[in-house]
């Protein structure tokens, strides 16, 4: 935890140098929170702008990670927010969720002008931070959602959306995830092509949720900068979702940015040999690891593995200092996952806590200059070279 001075400098710096967060799972959150589902279950049903507009997000609501008061305390400059849809929504009925997802979170600036704007670049984004407004961007999780339509994936840019997750944490006709059995070997002729046109319409590549080959050839295509949007390091925690060392390295020639994430299961060792012998009695039990709502139901009244180990801020902070050693320090910044994952590390547990972290980092020597490139200053660089 960071000093009392530590935090009063983090404060200060992220009232300068926007804090950018590249993933927060809020919109599918607040239609589990109305429709009483537990997290990652199907929750489509009626019209989502209606029914969330009962939650007001200026009060602190315990249910969820992000509020409106807590982003606030918690110095958040701007915000992508992610517009998920699961895996098992295939087709047509994938890409109406996005839709929905979308209008959502226009839906939510709407509502709260005081606080959210919408921002579509970077300089919008930065005047939004300067008008004293969450800048709010929003990031398309899953490239099952364009139903394998160029068209598709140009009217979600028109929309607003700044970035695409390749794959979720199933494969997608064209690539293939980190999280499931490869059948591509990387991208696909057609995945490729994806990623000249999101290139071509300014829509980052966001490679978090991805297989390392999808990763490697992703950064063979790409002409702009890259994105993980919640990713962590494969050296530090051996979990699939996180980023071998020599895909680290290519960011910088890339010019991309590794935005590291806060989930346990992605920052621990620990808790990644847990989730793993969690995986293995999921399939002995014949149920699907990766369909989150499963995960959850059997994780809930499964005994055997444990309880699950304990994971804190300075997990995370042994990530973010092994992503600055091999990609640099031009090359890193923060995807917290807030309200996509069900628990969080200690001193993480919610979005007020970036100043926290900052303030740590801090004390620990890092510069402040370091710091605002870590907060957010990279993440704008890789976003206004993609507008």
């Amino acid at each position: 935890m960071a000093s009392t001075t530590g935090r009063g400098r983090a404060e200060e710096l992220l009232a300068r140098a926007p804090l950018v967060d590249g993933h927060n799972d809020l919109p599918w959150a607040l239609r589990d929170l109305v429709s009483g589902k537990q997290f990652g279950e199907k929750s489509t049903a009626g019209d989502p702008v209606s029914s969330v507009s009962t939650v007001d997000l200026t009060v602190r609501q315990p249910a969820l990670q992000t509020d409106l008061a807590r982003a606030r305390e918690g110095r958040l400059g701007m915000q992508f927010w992610s517009v998920w849809v699961p895996c098992r929504l295939a087709g047509d009925a994938a890409v109406t969720a996005v839709l929905e997802q979308v209008d959502l979170v226009h839906d939510l600036a709407a509502r709260y002008p005081g606080h959210l704007r919408i921002a579509t670049t970077a300089d919008e984004a930065e005047r939004a931070f300067r008008d004293g407004r969450i800048a709010s961007l929003i990031g398309a999780e899953g490239g099952h959602g364009i139903n394998g339509s160029l068209g598709v994936l140009r009217a979600l840019r028109r929309l607003g959306v700044r970035y695409m997750t390749l794959t979720h944490n199933e494969n997608t006709p064209w690539a293939d995830s980190a999280t499931d059995e490869p059948v591509h070997g990387g991208l696909t002729d057609f995945g490729r092509d994806v990623v000249r046109e999101m290139n071509r319409i300014g829509m980052l590549v966001d490679l978090s949720h991805v297989a390392p080959s999808t990763m490697r050839d992703a950064l063979e295509v790409s002409t702009r900068p890259v994105v993980f949007s919640h990713s962590s390091c494969r050296a530090v925690a051996d979990h699939p979702r996180n980023v071998p060392d020599d895909v680290l390295a290519r960011l910088r020639d890339n010019d991309g940015v590794c935005m590291v994430t806060f989930v346990p299961q992605f920052v621990s060792q620990a808790h990644v040999e847990w989730d793993a012998r969690l995986k293995d009695a999921m399939r002995a039990a014949g149920e699907n690891h990766n369909d989150l709502d499963a995960r959850h139901r059997f994780a809930d009244s499964w005994t055997e593995g444990g309880p699950t180990p304990r994971v804190t801020m300075d997990d995370v902070i042994a990530h973010l200092e092994h992503a600055r050693e091999v990609a640099g320090i031009d090359h890193i910044g923060l995807g917290g996952d807030y309200d996509g994952t069900r628990a969080l590390p200690e001193g993480l547990e919610d979005v007020s806590c970036y100043p926290d972290l900052i303030g740590t980092l801090l004390d620990r020597g890092w510069s402040e200059d370091d710091c605002a490139k870590l907060a957010g200053l990279n993440a704008l660089r890789v976003l206004r070279a993609n507008d």
